[in-house]
C-alpha cells in the first residue's frame, strides 16, 4: 500500500473552497452556544469508561523502566507521584523525551548517553529541561467533578493535551491520581453524545477552524534532528512532510520520537526523516486529511472511529493547506481565542 492510499479522507463536498462565511455571525456561534451548555450539564467524570486501568510512576522510577512500560501498555503519557510528599508531581510525556534526546545530542556522546539512561531516574528530567533550555512543565489539575466546559477551557488555555484529575481521600486527606483526561477522549465523548449535530454541519472554512498559513514542514531528506528541533522551537506536535510542490505526503510526530528513546539510536539522528518514517509498525495509521469543505459532523465521524489527533487539510491536488488539530477544535467549541 502506498502512503497516499494510507490516507483516511473526509468526504469531499462539491461547493466551493472558499475563506469567507456567507453565513451571518449569529447562525455561526449556534454551534458555541448549544456546545457550552451541553459542556456545562456534564462533568469530567462522566468522560470516564466504565472500566479503566491508570499508570502511574513514581519520580523515583528509571526513565528505562517507565518508556517501557509506556509502550508496552500503547500509552505516551502518565501522571507522576512524588513518594516523598505524597503529591501529584506533574506528568510525564513525550515532551520529556524530546528534551533528553536534545540534550544527548548536544552534550553527551553515545557511549556516555548508553551509561547514563541506565540509571536515570524520572527526577532527573528537571535537570534535563534546564541544561536544554526548556520550561519547567506546568503542573495542571483539576478535579473529577469539574464540569466539561471547564477541562475545556484549562486544556485550551495552558495549551497541554491533557489533564489528571485529582481528588482527596475523605479518612484523611490524602491526595489521590483518579484518572487522566485527554482531548481525545473529550471530543469523542462529544461526537457520540451531542444531540444537535444540524448545528455541526458548517465547514471548516465556514468556521474558520485551523491553523492556515506559515506551516512548518520538512521533506522526506530532512534529518530527523532538525525536525525534532522544529517541534521544540514552534511548540508543535507534528510536521507535514511534503515535496517541491507541497504535495503532503507524510507527517512526522512527536510521537516518532518514542521510538527513538527507546532504542536509544541517539547517533542516528541525522538519518533523513523519510528513512526514519519506514522503521514505523505495520499498525501506524497512516495520515487522517480533510479539506476545507469538510464539517465538524464529518470530522466528528473519524474521531468516533479513529484515534487521531490532527488532520492534514489539502486541496484536490493534495497540496497542503493547513491543519486542524484537537486543540483546534476543542478551542473554538468554548469560544477561547489563542493571543
Amino acid at each position: 500500500m502506498s502512503m497516499m492510499d494510507s490516507y483516511l479522507n473526509t468526504p469531499r463536498h462539491n461547493t466551493p473552497q472558499h475563506k469567507n462565511s456567507n453565513r451571518p455571525p449569529e447562525e455561526v456561534d449556534e454551534i458555541q452556544s448549544l456546545m457550552c451548555s451541553f459542556l456545562k450539564e456534564h462533568t469530567a467524570y462522566d468522560v470516564l469508561p466504565i472500566s479503566y486501568r491508570l499508570i502511574v510512576f513514581d519520580t523515583r522510577l528509571l526513565v528505562k523502566k517507565a518508556l517501557n512500560a509506556l509502550v508496552q501498555n500503547g500509552i505516551v503519557s502518565a501522571p507522576l507521584w512524588c513518594s516523598e510528599t505524597q503529591k501529584f508531581a506533574g506528568m510525564l510525556t513525550v515532551t520529556d523525551f524530546i528534551n533528553l534526546i536534545q540534550y544527548y545530542y548536544t552534550h553527551s556522546s553515545v557511549d556516555d548517553a548508553f551509561r547514563e539512561i541506565d540509571s536515570f531516574e524520572l527526577t532527573h528530567l528537571r535537570k534535563v529541561e534546564k541544561l536544554v533550555g526548556a520550561p519547567p512543565p506546568q503542573l495542571v489539575s483539576m478535579k473529577p467533578m469539574s464540569t466539561l466546559y471547564d477541562a475545556c477551557r484549562l486544556l485550551a488555555e495552558s495549551r497541554v493535551h491533557r489533564v489528571p484529575l485529582l481528588d482527596c481521600e475523605t479518612e484523611n486527606g490524602t491526595e489521590m491520581i483518579v484518572s487522566v483526561i485527554t482531548q481525545y477522549r473529550i471530543l469523542k465523548f462529544i461526537a457520540s453524545n451531542f444531540m444537535h449535530t444540524k448545528a455541526l454541519r458548517q465547514s471548516l472554512s465556514e468556521l474558520k477552524i485551523g491553523t492556515f498559513g506559515h506551516i512548518v514542514t520538512a521533506s522526506m531528506s530532512t534529518p530527523v534532528i532538525q525536525v525534532i528541533n522544529m517541534f521544540v522551537e514552534h511548540n508543535i506536535s507534528a510536521v507535514p512532510i511534503v515535496d517541491e510542490n507541497n504535495v503532503v505526503l507524510n507527517v512526522y510526530e512527536t510521537i516518532d520520537v518514542m521510538s527513538i528513546a527507546r532504542s536509544g539510536k541517539y547517533n542516528e539522528l541525522d538519518v533523513p526523516v523519510g528513512e526514519a518514517m519506514e522503521a514505523r509498525p505495520q499498525e501506524y495509521p497512516g495520515v487522517h486529511t480533510c479539506t476545507l469543505n469538510d464539517t465538524l459532523y464529518s470530522i466528528f465521524s473519524i474521531i468516533r472511529k479513529h484515534r487521531v489527533y490532527r488532520l492534514i487539510i489539502i486541496d484536490s491536488e493534495n497540496r497542503l493547506v493547513g491543519i486542524v488539530s484537537l486543540s483546534n477544535i476543542l478551542g473554538y467549541l468554548v469560544g477561547y481565542k489563542r493571543p
